[in-house]
C-alpha cells in the first residue's frame, strides 16, 4: 500500500488545495485502513458457487453490501470493488456504490488497463474505456488521463498485459493520482488501484502482483486480485 500521512498509526490520504482537512480515511471507521485492512489484502479470484449446495444443510451466507462489501460504507463514503482479470481469460469488473462500471457482462473490457473515471462529487460515471497495453497505442491512454478535472476518481484494473506500452508520462500521470506501483509495473502484473486526481501522497487503495515464473498461479500469469472498501466523497466546491 501506498504511505499516506499518519495519524494515531492509521494511514491519511489528504486532498490539495481548498480542502486541507479532507483526507481518505484512518482506521476504526471501516475503511480498509487501521482496524478494515483485511478488506485490502490481494485474494485469489472468486470461484463462482458451485451450484451442489444443499440449502437445508449450507450455513447461512452473511450479508453483503454494496458491491458485495462485508459492511455498509460510513455516511458520505462510496462503496467501491476492483477485481483484475485472471490470466488472459476472465474479464476484470469494477464497482461501484453497487453499480457495475466495467464488466465482461457488460462488454466494455478489454486486454490492458481497464479504468474507469467517477466524478468525486456525486459519484456519477464519467468515462469508461479499456487500453490495449500489449498492441494499442499509448497515445489513446494519455489522451484520457491527461484532461482530468480536480476531484475525479480513477478506478483501474488490468487485464493480461497493463504494461508493455506504457511511456514515462503515462507511469507518472498514474503516480501523481496517487499509485506507488505504476513506475514499476511490468508485463502481465496484476494490478488494482483506486485514486483522484487532486491529491496530495500516496493512495492506500492499491495492490500488485508481480508475474513471476516461479510464483505464477496460473500458466504465465500472477493470481488475480481484489480490492474493495469506501472511499470518501470529495466535498462540493
Amino acid at each position: 500500500m501506498g504511505e499516506g500521512k499518519k495519524r494515531g498509526g492509521a494511514k491519511e490520504l489528504w486532498w490539495g488545495r481548498g480542502t486541507p482537512k479532507f483526507h481518505w480515511g484512518r482506521g476504526r471507521d471501516g475503511l480498509g485502513v487501521g482496524e478494515g485492512q483485511e478488506w485490502f489484502k490481494p485474494r485469489p479470484f472468486p470461484l463462482p458457487p458451485s451450484g451442489d449446495e444443499n440449502p437445508n444443510t449450507a450455513a447461512p451466507r452473511p450479508p453483503r453490501f454494496k458491491c458485495g462489501l462485508p459492511r455498509p460504507c460510513p455516511p458520505r463514503h462510496f462503496a467501491f470493488r476492483l477485481l483484475s482479470g485472471a490470466a488472459n481469460v476472465v474479464g476484470p469488473r469494477i464497482c461501484l456504490e453497487g453499480r457495475e462500471l466495467m464488466s465482461s457482462v457488460k462488454n466494455n473490457v478489454g486486454r490492458g488497463l481497464n479504468i474507469a473515471l467517477v466524478n468525486g462529487v456525486s459519484g456519477e460515471l464519467i468515462a469508461a474505456q479499456a487500453f490495449d497495453m500489449w498492441a494499442g497505442d499509448v497515445e489513446d491512454l494519455l489522451r484520457f488521463l491527461r484532461p482530468l478535472h480536480e476531484g475525479t476518481l480513477v478506478l483501474v484494473a488490468s487485464y493480461d498485459d497493463p504494461a508493455t506500452k506504457l511511456t514515462e508520462e503515462s507511469r507518472r500521470l498514474f503516480g501523481e493520482l496517487g499509485s506507488a506501483v505504476a513506475k514499476d509495473l511490468g508485463f502481465r502484473d496484476s494490478w488494482v488501484f483506486l485514486g483522484a486526481k487532486g491529491v496530495q501522497d500516496r493512495s492506500p487503495f492499491e495492490q500488485h502482483v508481480r508475474n513471476s515464473r516461479g510464483s505464477n498461479k496460473y500458466e504465465g500469469w500472477p493470481e488475480a486480485l481484489e480490492l474493495g472498501g469506501c472511499v470518501p466523497q470529495r466535498p462540493p466546491g
